[in-house]
């Protein structure tokens, strides 16, 4: 494993986390953020802790064959959702869960939601999902996410939050932005006759746009 980029990859999660707890996205110490290091290693926020008081040296590194883990904090207690992410995805180096409130409710009411903002499938891939219900931490989760998570950025997580994925870190959490509010706009919409979908020829180009041309030097 290469230290030095360990290290990186712990600053960036942590920032990332402190990101996550001032943006809403979560409440108290829910939710998860991990970054890969290699196809071995990953680093994953600790279990339970209080986000403004964390540091970079806190985040701990993790086997993602083993789930063994070096020092003394326990990794969050879904890094099994995480290592099966980055084993099925490799272009994947950054994965964000939370729980947040608009999210959340869809995922309660156990339903997906359609792709109907543009920002939505530029970043998520379409459609998000539905990840089955299951008990957290677990194998069983894991599958299920990894399932819900086939060609796609976002899922949901029946009665438990969403999950997004990125070629970075800060990729990952700007979807959960993105999924956030298209949770938002899918319930306001069904209170005004319900949202039109995007064609699946737009979504491919919305796409493949985000993934290959968006951005300077593409």
């Amino acid at each position: 494993m290469n230290r030095e980029k360990a290290k990186l990859m712990q600053a960036e999660v942590c920032k990332t986390a402190k990101d996550m707890s001032e943006s809403g996205l979560v409440a108290g110490t829910w939710g998860n953020i991990s970054a890969r290091i290699d196809e071995d290693y990953m680093v994953i926020t600790p279990s339970g802790m209080d986000y403004s008081r964390l540091y970079p040296e806190q985040m701990v590194i993790v086997n993602m064959n083993t789930l063994e883990y070096e020092g003394n904090l326990k990794p969050s207690i879904e890094a099994v959702v995480h290592s099966a992410i980055y084993k099925d995805r490799p272009e994947v180096n950054g994965v964000v869960h939370t729980h947040s409130t608009y999210a959340l409710t869809v995922a309660t009411a156990r339903k997906e939601i359609p792709p109907i903002c543009d920002d939505q499938v530029q970043i998520l891939g379409g459609s998000v999902r539905l990840a089955g219900y299951t008990m957290p931490g677990t194998k069983e989760m894991a599958a299920e996410v990894v399932k819900a998570l086939k060609e796609r950025a976002g899922a949901l997580i029946a009665n438990h939050g969403a999950i997004t994925v990125g070629r970075t870190v800060a990729e990952a959490f700007t979807g959960s932005n993105v999924l956030e509010k298209a949770a938002q706009v899918y319930i306001n919409s069904m209170a005004i006759g319900g949202p039109t979908e995007i064609s699946q020829e737009d979504i491919d180009f919305f796409h493949d746009f985000f993934l290959n041309k968006y951005g300077q030097g593409k």
